[in-house]
């Protein structure tokens, strides 16, 4: 029996959130990602799309995350967003409009930093419904994915823009390995990819 987007999301483990920081935070943030993706038909591929820009420290966690997971796969993890070719307010319908061309009833993960509470900042959040990019600088972008994962840089409320610029890349850095490596190992767990990509594969054997 296969699940329809919306039966996957409600069966699954999320909401979720942890600190970046907590020691077992990347296997807890992978055991919920495997949940999730087991849950996907397989006939329907998984998308991200890794918003931000690497114009801004704070703004730089999606596209740090899409280039790291580049690295890991570099053929077989449907991506969009990356330091080298990043998703931002200037195309990100252009975006949404190619990956709804060029897959078949894709079930599309957004991936973006946001600010809160000084609570919050350097948690990763898993959760339901797609991200609304660009709210915590008040822009109205369209809404991107069917769950979504952020990670909290910075305290909001106050000069957002100033805010981001002025985000600890430390931070940023670190919260990006964390999200990266856990997407990673869910897929391998989830069979969505194998543990070499077709890329690093052929490269071995013509070396």
């Amino acid at each position: 029996m296969t699940l329809t987007f919306e039966a996957a999301i409600s069966s699954a483990v999320v909401p979720f959130k942890i600190a970046y920081t907590e020691a077992s935070g990347g296997q807890m943030l992978t055991h919920h990602l495997s949940d999730l993706f087991l849950k996907i038909p397989e006939q329907h591929p998984i998308v991200f799309v890794c918003i931000g820009t690497d114009r801004s420290t704070g703004d730089a966690l999606g596209p740090l995350i899409g280039s790291r997971l580049r690295k890991y796969n570099f053929s077989d993890i449907h991506l969009y967003g990356t330091l080298d070719e990043p998703v931002h307010a200037l195309n990100l319908n252009e975006t949404l409009t190619t990956i709804q061309n060029d897959h078949f009833q894709p079930y599309i993960i957004g991936i973006d930093a946001c600010l809160g509470q000084v609570s919050s900042v350097g948690n990763i959040q898993l959760g339901f419904g797609p991200l609304k990019p660009g709210a915590g600088v008040n822009k109205q972008l369209p809404p991107v994915g069917h769950v979504h994962i952020t990670g909290t840089v910075n305290v909001g409320g106050f000069m957002e823009y100033f805010v981001l610029q002025n985000t600890r890349l430390s931070l940023v850095v670190n919260m990006s390995e964390v999200i990266a490596k856990s997407i990673y190992i869910a897929l391998i767990r989830a069979k969505r990819i194998g543990i070499f990509s077709k890329h690093l594969v052929s490269m071995q054997y013509d070396q």
